[in-house]
């Protein structure tokens, strides 16, 4: 595991880091139906007993069709608290180069306009006069900062541990998607011990969009070969809640560092503190209650 050279530069950078690692505050359907015309009392039992088997196959919190097959993870501020990391990496770099009038970004903005987005997405809206190339090479110098600042500062989401052993007791499948580059995905899904628990990696970049569309999680459920109603997505930011939900399937969001009112708003169906909410767990333990029903 690579880690960073000890000097001032370093390890002033880390303390940065840590200071805002240790930040405790978050940052900062009207349903029109069709009208059916039902011209037979055949035609309106039928209808109702559909509505009814569905209803009884989705009874659980998380409105997941049973049985529950899989489960699909986005990697950066999902599996691990490393939203802090990348802000400080942003911040730093962008004023550098002049960006907002060379004042530093705050928190606020990185997690309303930049967090969660695709790098490809960020050249477009962070300069949108440079060249693309150039303002790639800015997000690939972005994210080899992250990978010498990571070792060192990135820890799981609390409770992670004992969310990957309920998923392999029961043998669910499970996939990694994200919009973050290959080499910051795989160094932190290594980091974290679970290079053997993810059965695939979904890139955004290997997508013909990447999130919020929802390509990568079609492609998962695809390649793991589980039908979306029987699967639900894991979230931290609002670009990936509304990814999830437009791939058709339920959004539990980790509101570590993003407001719960932003994630609701993507349309969140359970927004929890950590792999440790309570809430969370009752929703699970539904799931249980429900296997082969």
């Amino acid at each position: 595991m690579p880690t960073l050279a000890g000097n001032q530069v370093f390890s002033s950078i880390s303390t940065d880091v840590s200071k805002i690692l240790s930040h405790s505050r978050p940052f900062c359907k009207n349903f029109s139906g069709s009208c059916i015309r039902l011209t037979s009392v055949a035609a309106r039992a039928r209808i109702s007993s559909e509505l009814t088997s569905q209803t009884l196959q989705c009874k659980n919190a998380l409105s997941v069709r049973d049985p529950l097959e899989a489960i699909l993870f986005d990697i950066d501020g999902t599996l691990c608290d490393s939203v802090p990391i990348h802000y400080y990496a942003f911040r730093e770099m962008l004023q550098e180069v002049g960006y907002n009038g060379g004042q530093p970004i705050t928190e606020e903005i990185f997690i309303k306009r930049m967090n969660g987005l695709h790098n490809d997405e960020l050249c477009h809206l962070l300069f949108p006069d440079w060249d693309f190339d150039r303002a790639m090479k800015f997000m690939d110098d972005k994210e080899a900062m992250f990978r010498r600042l990571a070792p060192e500062q990135l820890k799981p989401v609390n409770g992670l541990d004992k969310l990957c052993k309920w998923i392999g007791e029961r043998g669910l499948k499970r996939a990694a998607v994200t919009n973050a580059p290959k080499e910051s995905a795989e160094l932190i899904i290594s980091m974290l011990g679970l290079d053997d628990f993810f059965e695939l990696i979904v890139l955004g970049s290997e997508c013909e969009r990447a999130k919020p569309f929802p390509d990568p999680y079609l492609k998962a459920v695809e390649h793991l070969k589980v039908a979306r109603e029987h699967a639900f997505v894991v979230e931290d930011s609002a670009s990936g809640v509304k990814a999830g939900v437009a791939a058709g399937m339920p959004v539990v969001a980790i509101a570590s560092r993003n407001p719960e009112k932003l994630l609701k708003a993507a349309g969140a169906t359970l927004v929890v503190t950590d792999f440790e909410d309570a809430n969370l767990w009752g929703a699970l333990k539904e799931l249980d209650r429900n296997l082969g029903c």
